[in-house]
């Protein structure tokens, strides 16, 4: 059985409970597929992933609610930790998708950082790496978002 770990200055993300939650939201001794961990850094949410993400065993919907939950609170700004994404199905690649689209619909962005292995294998496959930033180091990432813009109207 895995035990559930959260990194160190991250909060578990419960999305039938909003955000954030607390680690005592997980079932005691509950096996997770896909462990989602929020923090934030400035203005930027860094959400880390870990496990893996496939429709049949139901972690793709929690990676959809998630996402949604998010966009729906407002965050415009969102880097996507893939380091410790182990798989992810073409469900889940589709929720990615649909949320950089809505983030950039809104004046927002996502950007990914590190996705390796299999993760990497279906982003390149696919070219989203063409359509989405990705980096290898979270300081380069985290400093390649730029200032949201005003969308005020002028007098």
């Amino acid at each position: 059985m895995r035990s559930s770990v959260r990194r160190p200055g991250s909060q578990w993300y419960n999305p039938d409970q909003g955000l954030p939650a607390t680690e005592t939201d997980l079932p005691r001794g509950c096996l997770v597929g896909l462990q989602i961990s929020i923090r934030k850094s400035n203005d930027v949410i860094i959400v880390d992933l870990r496990g893996k993400s496939s429709y049949d065993e139901g972690e793709s919907e929690l990676l959809r609610a998630s996402l949604e939950r998010l966009l729906a609170s407002g965050v415009r700004k969102v880097l996507l930790n893939l380091t410790d994404l182990t798989q992810v199905d073409s469900s889940g690649v589709t929720f990615i998708v649909r949320t950089y689209l809505s983030l950039h619909g809104h004046g927002g962005d996502l950007k990914l950082l590190h996705p390796c292995g299999h993760v990497l294998e279906m982003f390149s496959a696919l070219h989203l790496q063409k359509l989405i930033p990705s980096f290898e180091d979270e300081t380069q990432a985290l400093a390649s978002f730029r200032p949201l813009l005003s969308y005020s109207a002028k007098p």
